[in-house]
């Protein structure tokens, strides 16, 4: 089942690009957070994704806002993706699919990727946006505004 606008985040666990275990609880429910699923690092569309949330990351930050990228790929791949690209946010392993899963984010029209989809998420863990389209570059405008009015 799919979360909708209005839902609480789950809880879950993963992998940061340091081989960490990330808990969602340390974000979600203490401020506002975006979770961004992405297809893979080091395509044109996710790294125009990547570098344009990390262009804006001061502007997230003034809201005390998180953003947190999740895909299908390994920890060594987000390390090096985040180390090429000077990415000042995390990056979560979701190998086994159970992220993607538990938010109900499916596989494109295709089947062949994964989807990109973002949830923005306010300070208590509930859904304010769930924004979905192949048009990388939109979700990081799109996430900002929700973030700058569940902020006031």
């Amino acid at each position: 089942m799919a979360l909708k606008i209005g839902d609480k985040i789950p809880n879950f666990s993963a992998k940061d690009s340091n081989g960490n275990n990330f808990v969602s609880s340390s974000v979600v429910g203490i401020k506002p957070v975006v979770f961004y699923f992405y297809p893979k690092d080091n395509t044109p569309g996710c790294t125009s994704q990547a570098c344009g949330f990390r262009d804006k990351y001061e502007d997230f930050k003034e809201y005390d806002a998180e953003i947190i990228g999740i895909s299908n790929d390994s920890t060594d791949s987000h390390q090096k993706f985040i180390n090429q690209y000077k990415l000042p946010f995390k990056l979560l392993s979701d190998d086994d699919k159970k992220i993607r899963t538990l938010f109900g984010v499916k596989p494109n029209l295709f089947g062949l990727l994964p989807k990109r989809v973002t949830y923005v998420a306010d300070k208590n863990g509930i859904i304010q946006l769930i924004f979905d389209s192949l048009a990388a570059t939109k979700h990081i405008s799109k996430s900002l505004e929700t973030i700058k009015k569940v902020a006031l």
